[in-house]
């Protein structure tokens, strides 16, 4: 407490943001997107292709696996577009295939390298009834700072 002041509150320099259409992910990306304006961060934008939102016969087609990679590139190109508009210069973003919070916190974060991960606390998509776990496990395991938004 001896030293309150506000030139001293910490920054961040890379910030990654876990993406869907859910509410709470819309709100987490908006706080993220103000945040990396403020710190004049990096913003990586990332979203997770679950495998079960996908059946057996969709995985075994190499080409509906690639059509549904290239779409959700494509959504994630849009979320790049808006932060770029906001005013943020370095924007990147990164599809992951996997269990969302497993995938951010052992395969994303170890490649990305943030100093901050900011998720929502429930997801749209099939993990809907668990994504509360997976804010969990990710606020619990992963080795960054992490902001959980509702």
């Amino acid at each position: 407490m001896r030293d309150l002041n506000p030139s001293n509150v910490k920054t961040f320099n890379k910030i990654l943001v876990g993406v869907d259409d859910s509410e709470d992910a819309q709100l987490a990306f908006r706080y993220a997107l103000n945040r990396a304006k403020v710190d004049k961060a990096h913003l990586v934008i990332c979203s997770i292709l679950e495998p079960d939102e996908i059946n057996v016969y969709q995985a075994l087609d190499k080409d509906f696996v690639h059509g549904q990679r290239a779409e959700l590139e494509a959504h994630l190109k849009g979320y790049q577009k808006l932060a770029q508009q906001f005013g943020i210069e370095d924007v990147q973003i990164v599809v992951a295939e996997g269990d969302a919070g497993e995938t951010i916190v052992k395969k994303v974060i170890p490649k990305v390298e943030p100093d901050v991960l900011v998720i929502g606390a429930e997801s749209k998509k099939g993990l809907k009834r668990h994504f509360g776990s997976q804010a969990a496990y990710m606020a619990k395991y992963a080795p960054i700072s992490v902001f959980v938004i509702r």
